[in-house]
């Protein structure tokens, strides 16, 4: 066998050697000495250091404000265990820092922590039940060469400020055959999105709306994680699905097997700003509810709909709308307001709905999910129930346990959080 380069050969033998160290959890895995967990600033990160997590973030965070008055910042941490797949890593804490002040803007450990962290192919349960999610085993333990997702949802408190720059310090310990070695670690510096939310008008006809699966708890749409193209992305980050709301609370009447028994069936979809008509696609049926359907090919997952261009880089997705009522065309321009179709059920879809989301690609698969907001509505009440599509067409009746929300009245420029009552 010919010889490698020795140039190749000695730069390597460092870089193996000093690994083969991390993962033995010598010397450089030891505690940092950076004064303990708090608000006050802290010392700065080391230099160069073997790590046994990296981290990246899947998008900028982008600040917006939701119905609760306070500003949320809502996205993911991709950690990895770098260690070889017998050095399981403890992560007991995750801090998200403001680089210029050091100051916790943010964190999870314990329980939270558990409860907002899973493999990458492995979701928590919860996502698609009815009822809430058992408690995450406590501590979170990472195994080797395995990924996971942190999911992250801050909320600031009112008047407080934005950092331009965020890092995120993760500290735990690996465990090893002899005790745990702790570690401390701050990776990926991130810039916070800049860019103003989209301020939009409603996507349906004035009335009673429920605002299912929208940010920020386990929801579908929030923590939807899709390897598309070779590459992880959250596409319905901020999506929300609408079912029309009848005086009494009900989302359906009648036999819940009939299309025509949901209030929100052939409810007109507007356009909620103005904009270019980019993509349209017809012709899939309606699915009969409330039977979840069969997973979709991917180019059918959001049914018939339209996408309309309304800024650079913003798109707006209408879908799941019922098969020949769509009223426009590619290229067409569209006034806010304007009629864009009827809601149906087609698609990944199991009970009649609207879903309605900002998109930075013309294309569902693969996109980003930035927030956006609403110019103005009314809360009028809260379900506490996880009640969405799945389960909607199954419950007793179709009559909503609506109670009153913390958050009642009249709002502006606002985001509606999950489960919300409202009237546009």
């Amino acid at each position: 066998m010919a010889e490698r380069h020795p140039r190749n050969r000695t730069g390597r033998g460092p870089l193996r050697r000093g690994l083969a160290a991390a993962a033995l959890a010598v010397g450089m895995l030891t505690a940092s000495s950076a004064p303990g967990y708090g608000t006050g600033p802290t010392a700065p990160a080391p230099g160069p250091q073997f790590t046994p997590l990296t981290a990246a973030v899947m998008t900028e965070p982008a600040p917006f404000r939701a119905t609760d008055g306070k500003t949320h910042l809502s996205y993911e941490l991709l950690t990895t265990n770098a260690l070889p797949s017998s050095a399981r890593v403890r992560l007991d804490r995750v801090e998200v820092r403001d680089v210029r002040t050091r100051r916790v803007v943010g964190s999870l450990s314990g329980q939270a922590l558990a409860d907002a962290a899973n493999p990458v192919g492995d979701p928590l349960p919860g996502a698609d039940g009815y009822t809430p999610a058992p408690p995450g085993p406590v501590p979170t333990v990472i195994p080797g060469s395995q990924q996971w997702v942190v999911w992250l949802d801050l909320v600031l408190d009112r008047g407080q400020r934005v950092p331009r720059v965020l890092e995120h310090h993760l500290s735990g310990a690996v465990l090893t055959a002899s005790g745990p070695s702790p570690f401390e670690e701050t990776v990926q510096i991130t810039p916070t999105d800049r860019t103003e939310p989209l301020n939009l008008d409603a996507p349906v006809r004035p009335g009673t709306w429920y605002s299912s699966e929208s940010c920020c708890g386990n929801t579908h749409h929030r923590r939807g994680l899709g390897p598309i193209n070779g590459r992880f992305y959250v596409p319905q980050r901020f999506a929300i699905d609408w079912y029309r709301v009848g005086e009494q609370g009900q989302t359906w009447e009648g036999d819940p097997a009939r299309l025509a028994s949901y209030l929100s069936y052939r409810q007109p979809v507007v356009a909620a700003a103005g904009g270019r008509v980019v993509e349209v696609q017809d012709g899939i049926p309606d699915n009969t509810p409330p039977v979840t359907p069969p997973v979709p090919p991917i180019e059918e997952t959001v049914g018939n709909h339209v996408t309309v261009e309304v800024a650079p880089g913003r798109y707006l997705l209408y879908a799941h709308l019922t098969p020949g009522s769509i009223e426009v065309r590619e290229g067409d321009h569209v006034e806010p307001g304007r009629v864009l179709g009827l809601i149906g059920n087609s698609g990944n879809s199991t009970t009649p709905h609207l879903h309605f989301q900002v998109m930075t690609t013309p294309e569902f698969f693969p996109t980003d999910s930035p927030p956006f907001t609403f110019r103005k509505f009314r809360v009028v009440g809260q379900v506490e129930p996880r009640i969405w599509d799945d389960n909607l067409g199954i419950q007793p009746t179709g009559v909503l346990p609506i109670t009153p929300s913390p958050y009642d009245g009249p709002h502006h420029a606002r985001y509606p959080l999950d489960r919300e009552v409202l009237e546009f």
